[in-house]
């Protein structure tokens, strides 16, 4: 599964598919803003062997200073709660991570594969 839509309950939680909910075995997610206005959804796995090394360089280039300043800001460390008795996969989305997506609270969420993340965006 590549692509999947959800809306957010009035606890600002994102329901996972069941086919995806394998990925994200270890619990942890990580969530940060986007290049534009949309967030990033991290397996831990994936955040600290290909972002963390990414986010690494000469400690005076500009270019991998802006990078940290845009993943780190807002960035949310979390584990995704599994619900007694219907199993359901839950992730809680922090407010100022959906103020800058613009995902309104109950509002549609989009979620597209990006290689090794997702991408999550307002639906339009």
């Amino acid at each position: 599964m590549d692509f999947f839509e959800r809306k957010l309950d009035e606890k600002n939680r994102l329901t996972i598919p069941a086919d995806l909910r394998h990925e994200f075995e270890g619990g942890k997610v990580i969530i940060t803003q986007g290049f534009k206005q949309y967030l990033h959804l991290y397996t831990e796995k994936v955040w600290n062997e290909k972002m963390e090394p990414a986010l690494k360089g000469d400690i005076l280039d500009e270019r991998t200073a802006d990078l940290n300043v845009q993943f780190r800001t807002g960035k949310q460390d979390t584990v995704m709660a599994v619900a007694t008795g219907n199993g359901q996969c839950r992730i809680t989305l922090d407010q100022n991570l959906l103020d800058y997506a613009k995902i309104e609270k109950g509002g549609g969420v989009v979620a597209v594969r990006a290689g090794d993340y997702w991408r999550l965006t307002a639906k339009p």
